[in-house]
């Protein structure tokens, strides 16, 4: 992308509502873009159409977005954002990761292992309630543990009240809280996924590339009392799919975008935050490659984990090179300094004026934390499935008899359902794979610190990082759930008692890693009220009707469907499947460019012509992967499963004349299920929204 394109695309941020660029947004539900829709598309966003959508919409606990789209709960997302799910119920005899499944009969429906969906239900702005906990003159320590007690409570009386999931969202980075209610479902079921192959053709050389021939798709259910959910709110399946020129939605779960940073969090992110996540997740793709190449086993055993590292290594790095352009950090800089003059002209923004310093005070503040916090709170030193229950159990022995509000945020009891649920998951878990990762951390753990740091000893105990590994994992108990169980309900008398080698380890660093943690809050905490103040500021200034950064919670975005021009090359918006076969024969068949031998025999069976991918101009990034795409109608044409190469600056700018969301046409799912998997019971009910 030009620096001109670049330059464009940042002017849409810290800007007021007026110069957001056409199709710009991932909008709140409670506060949609009504006239902006209504002023360049003649559409109306009503009250009923945004409902519909939303309770049609679902978040995937294991990160990822999904639709209902039949009466009978069925569920449809991407073939990676279920790849956990895949991964977690096949074994050495049956793949269903890389061979894909169908379940032809409600009998073969298979359960899937600690998968939590998630359907908004409700949000109430709670931004008053949180804020008036937090009162003048607190410090930083004791403001995060009133801020803490808040939130804390109002989640209790919003579960007690109503029995959904309540969380409340911070937005803006801390210029308003609102309170999001959704329904939970943990009887899951897998229907249908396709091979691998097919549902990642190309694999890492095409990904965040366009065009592609991607079949990105995988089905679900979602049952109560061991029935299949009837639900009120699914999405209507469009068999003509969506059109070039066509005004679309999108609904789902955008994980993280840094559009309202300041330009201190945006260098920092730039000169140290992104380098050093870079680094790690190359380590990690290495080693895992490395492994995976030993055998077809070790490449099944860590296929869902490679790939998660590698498409973040990619988009991160496409990130990184945003914040390197030097148009779109003086366009960032032009902007701050204009807020900041408007702020300091007017003696009602002092607070919002000064809010800038407080900020680059507090980040620099977290430079010098930053390292252990990452490797003793966030466990990069302790890569291990194992190694992560042992923590949940120390920690929840020590944090569940203190009142509610009191207790890490992770620990509130209106999230004890679904940590209760991760905990005494029957997942499977490989020694071999686990001293791999364990033995690795450890070494990074030994480089980061040094080998004299106490916690390194304290940890080592004199012995090598793979030798300490294999005496950690292989010592365990921990895989057994009964003994989970166990710890977790015998509290802190039974965690006192237990030899536990992981248990031991996961105490001995705890003391550290908590005082860490508290360090870090409170100056995240000094942040959080500093941009509260310049929100309110801005709000003040040009009105409400802006955006938050993405947080994982769901949002609409609008736009259509529309090609690009790279490279002075006119690139189509659709492709069709028979392009597939054109792709892999170009790429002389080779490996990621393979197909599998179902699609090879069904050949003269497809439909050659039918849309298979297309791009258009939406607003997304990681998260919305297995978004619907919907039209006017609120009827399915599509689901998001990728953004091109260009895309991954959207999170800190928007951009419309290159960027692009990739989506699987509703048209060629049709059409590879009824001829390449002859799946006619799944057609009728995606075509009917009922299962026959």
């Amino acid at each position: 992308m030009s620096r001109k394109t670049f330059l464009a695309a940042s002017l849409a941020v810290f800007c007021g509502t007026g110069v957001l660029r056409s199709d710009e947004g991932m909008w709140l539900y409670n506060d949609p873009p009504r006239e902006r829709v209504r002023a360049k598309y003649g559409f109306e966003l009503t009250d009923a159409w945004l409902e519909h959508l939303q309770k049609s919409s679902v978040r995937f606990n294991s990160g990822g977005s999904g639709s209902f789209v039949s009466e009978d709960g069925l569920v449809l997302s991407n073939h990676h954002v279920g790849a956990d799910a895949l991964q977690k119920v096949s074994s050495a005899q049956k793949n269903y990761l890389r061979d894909g499944f169908y379940a032809r009969s409600q009998a073969e429906e298979i359960p899937c292992v600690d998968l939590e969906l998630n359907v908004l239900q409700s949000i109430v702005d709670v931004t008053e309630r949180v804020n008036t906990a937090v009162t003048a003159g607190l410090s930083p320590d004791d403001a995060v543990k009133a801020r803490r007690r808040v939130m804390a409570a109002i989640e209790k009386e919003s579960l007690d009240a109503t029995g959904f999931r309540s969380d409340v969202v911070t937005l803006y980075q801390g210029g308003a809280y609102h309170l999001y209610r959704f329904k939970k479902y943990t009887d899951v079921r897998l229907v249908f996924a396709p091979e691998q192959q097919v549902a990642f053709f190309g694999g890492d050389p095409d990904n965040f590339e366009y065009p592609r021939f991607d079949l990105d798709i995988c089905l679900f259910r979602a049952y109560e009392d061991g029935k299949p959910v009837k639900v009120p709110h699914y999405l209507k399946w469009s068999k003509a799919g969506a059109a070039e020129g066509e005004l679309t939605f999108v609904s789902g779960h955008p994980g993280r975008t840094e559009r309202l940073l300041t330009v201190a969090e945006l260098e920092y992110l730039r000169d140290r935050g992104y380098p050093i996540r870079l680094a790690y997740l190359k380590r990690r793709e290495v080693l895992l490659r490395s492994w995976s190449e030993r055998s077809a086993e070790n490449a099944r055993r860590a296929k869902d984990e490679l790939f998660g590292i590698q498409n973040s290594r990619k988009a991160l790095d496409g990130g990184h090179a945003g914040l390197y352009d030097p148009a779109l950090m003086a366009s960032k800089r032009n902007q701050e300094t204009a807020l900041r003059m408007k702020f300091a002209a007017n003696p009602a923004f002092a607070s919002a004026a000064a809010a800038y310093d407080r900020i680059l005070q507090a980040q620099s503040l977290i430079s010098r934390y930053e390292r252990r916090h990452r490797l003793l709170e966030a466990g990069q030193a302790f890569q291990s499935e194992l190694f992560d229950i042992a923590h949940i159990l120390v920690r929840a022995a020590e944090e569940y008899p203190k009142a509610d509000g009191e207790r890490l945020r992770e620990f509130a009891e209106a999230g004890r359902a679904s940590l209760e649920m991760g905990l005494f998951s029957d997942k499977p878990i490989h020694n071999d794979l686990e001293i791999l990762n364990l033995a690795d951390s450890l070494t990074y753990l030994s480089e980061q610190f040094g080998a004299d740091d106490p916690v390194v000893k304290k940890v080592m105990t004199g012995k090598s990082p793979r030798a300490r590994a294999t005496e950690l994992i292989t010592g365990s108990r921990l895989r057994s759930v009964d003994e989970r169980r166990r710890l977790y309900k015998g509290g802190m008398l039974a965690i006192a008692a237990s030899d536990d080698p992981l248990i031991l380890v996961a105490r001995s660093v705890d003391a550290e890693a908590r005082e860490v943690r508290q360090l870090m809050e409170a100056q995240t905490e000094i942040k959080k009220q500093a941009h509260a103040a310049i929100a309110t500021a801005r709000f003040a200034l040009e009105g409400k009707g802006q955006y938050p950064d993405a947080t994982f919670t769901l949002r609409l975005s609008y736009g259509v469907v529309k090609g690009y021009t790279a490279q002075g090359k006119a690139i189509p918006a659709t492709t069709s499947l028979g392009g597939i076969f054109e792709r892999s024969a170009e790429m002389e068949g080779r490996p990621p460019f393979d197909l599998p031998e179902r699609w090879q025999k069904k050949r003269r069976a497809l439909q050659a012509d039918a849309p298979f991918n297309f791009v258009s101009t939406h607003d997304i990034i990681g998260g919305n992967s297995g978004s619907p795409v919907v039209n006017r109608n609120g009827e399915f044409v599509g689901i998001i499963f990728d953004g091109n190469i260009e895309s991954l600056v959207l999170g800190f700018a928007y951009e419309e004349t290159q960027a692009r969301a990739l989506s699987v046409h509703s048209a060629g799912i049709l059409e590879a299920l009824r001829s390449v998997y002859a799946a006619k019971p799944l057609v009728e009910e995606l075509v009917s929204g009922k299962r026959r």
